[in-house]
């Protein structure tokens, strides 16, 4: 019988299954940032790649503190998140819709990811591997922030576009505001578009 393994060895199996979700995601946050209306949106998952880069180079700090080699195990959940996201990218949604709807796909990734970091923070620190708790919090805060900042745009004003896009007739004093976003959204994508 194989010995069974230690908190130790979930822990690097976790630790590769981040590594692995990061790379993932840095392949599909240039297809959200592209898919995004607004601009403001556009800009948070353009950010949000560069600190997603600099997240997979932690990672790799961390497997060398630890003097393990650095891998990654495939993360089938958020590989799960991303299929979910393609599915809606390819649905015939309103700008400001898709918008709101690419909020709610990458929140599902940045609570996914909270959750792993979480649990890698509090095992580092439990088996006293500090420089990699360290290492991991910096990104927890940054998944933390990345979750902020996707409700405060969905709050400061996409969610409610697309809530004044699907029932206009609603909140008439919010329509007229509703529509002037819009099309400010439209023309923002049209210059975008005309200089690629």
């Amino acid at each position: 019988m194989a010995d069974a393994g230690t908190l130790h060895d979930a822990f690097i199996d976790e630790l590769r299954d981040a590594y692995d979700a990061e790379k993932q995601l840095t392949k599909a946050l240039p297809k959200m940032a592209k898919a995004a209306s607004s601009p403001q949106l556009r800009a948070a998952f353009q950010a949000h790649l560069e600190e997603t880069r600099a997240q997979v180079e932690r990672l790799e700090e961390v497997f060398e503190s630890l003097d393990e080699k650095v891998s990654g195990k495939h993360c089938d959940g958020i590989a799960g998140i991303i299929e979910e996201g393609k599915s809606v990218m390819e649905e015939d949604f309103d700008d400001v819709t898709m918008d709101a709807c690419l909020i709610a796909g990458a929140q599902r990734a940045e609570h996914y990811e909270m959750a792993a970091y979480g649990t890698l923070v509090a095992w580092a620190r439990a088996m006293g591997h500090e420089e990699a708790a360290v290492l991991l919090q910096e990104t927890l805060d940054e998944e933390k922030a990345a979750d902020e900042k996707l409700t405060s745009l969905a709050e400061g004003g996409i969610n409610q576009d697309a809530a004044g896009a699907a029932h206009p007739e609603d909140g008439d004093d919010e329509a007229p505001a509703a529509a002037a976003r819009q099309k400010a959204v439209k023309s923002s994508k049209r210059a975008n578009a005309s200089r690629r």
